[in-house]
């Protein structure tokens, strides 16, 4: 809803209390002077608004008190709702509410994205990964400073609010959404959004940070397909730059999205031509289809096969993950009309 009450209630409130005092205005003059509606109505106007007009009709004593009494009380509604419009309009709090009202209905435009929730240092470099590849998403975060400051770098689009809402989830698309990664720094608040995004959508790709091991076992129970710690993950990097460094290096490179040097992809079985489905591992070797190199497999099992052998029939249900340069792997998109 546009003009809804949670953005704009300190107006609403403001225009209760105006109908509340025009009424009690209009009933008084009418109950104590015994005037008609329009003079009631037209006395409390000019009353309210102190414009300074003359009486409708000559007031009782009791007429005086209460006109007395209905300036004292109108004064104060006036200047609440000068600063209210005044904070609205010059502060600009309507233009940050349209703005996030833009984001809203973008964000119900969405389907097949991903929801990244939590624009952290990891939130950060996520977005960053994501956005290389092209895949379309959604930032949640609840803090503006944070998400005023990032518009500034980048045109992404964030959704201002707390992930642990339910409420945000489903702003954010969440039933329509192909994956969910929750960034947040609290393990706790880690766990709900696995649990209320497993609750949401039976199907989604829900990958979770966590920063105690003890809450590993927690997200995976919640609902987590995959837990990640960056803290574990970049100390074992660091020694396997040690230990095996040109190996590392080759592989980090393989990461870097858009990186000339080798690229890897998955392709699925269902994204193969039927002439294809029914090859063996080494006639597509043969076949050369845009130089790439198979280097794995995925069964449908879950099973992952590192350099599969020649003998080895695709089956439904499987993937293949191939090794090219940029090129390569660009053609073969092309080939199989994968995104």
């Amino acid at each position: 809803m546009l003009f809804s009450y949670r953005h704009f209630y300190k107006l609403y409130y403001f225009l209760l209390l105006l109908l509340v005092i025009t009424g009690g205005g209009v009933v008084g003059f009418m109950l104590i002077e015994g005037w008609g509606f329009i003079d009631s109505l037209y006395m409390t106007i000019i009353t309210i608004s102190t414009v300074g007009f003359g009486e409708v009709h000559e007031l009782t004593v009791y007429g005086r008190l209460f006109t007395s009494f209905l300036v004292v009380s109108s004064f104060g509604t006036f200047a609440y709702a000068i600063t209210s419009i005044t904070q609205y309009i010059v502060g600009g709090e309507y233009k940050t509410y349209f703005n996030e009202y833009r984001t809203m209905q973008a964000s119900k435009e969405l389907k097949d994205h991903v929801i990244v929730c939590g624009y952290g240092r990891v939130g950060r470099q996520v977005t960053k990964d994501l956005e290389h590849t092209n895949c379309a998403f959604v930032v949640i975060e609840q803090d503006a400073d944070i998400i005023e400051e990032a518009k500034r770098t980048s045109d992404y689009l964030f959704l201002r609010g707390n992930s642990t809402s339910d409420e945000i989830l489903d702003i954010a698309g969440i039933h329509r959404a192909r994956a969910i990664i929750t960034c947040l720094p609290n393990d706790a608040d880690n766990v709900y959004v696995v649990l209320a995004a497993r609750e949401a959508n039976k199907s989604v790709l829900i990958v979770s940070r966590a920063s105690q091991d003890s809450a590993v076992s927690k997200l995976r129970m919640a609902g987590a397909d995959n837990v990640i710690m960056p803290d574990s993950i970049g100390g074992s990097h660091m020694a396997s730059l040690i230990a095996n460094r040109d190996v590392m290096e080759f592989l980090d490179m393989i990461r870097i999205p858009g990186f000339d040097g080798a690229n890897i992809v998955s392709v699925a079985y269902e994204d193969l031509t039927n002439d294809l489905r029914s090859a063996t591992i080494g006639e597509l070797r043969r076949m050369e289809i845009s130089g790439v190199s198979i280097i794995g497999m995925k069964s449908v099992k879950g099973e992952y096969l590192v350099n599969p052998s020649d003998d080895l029939t695709l089956s439904e249900g499987c993937r293949l993950f191939v090794l090219g340069s940029s090129a390569q792997i660009l053609k073969l998109k092309k080939y199989f009309g994968l995104e």
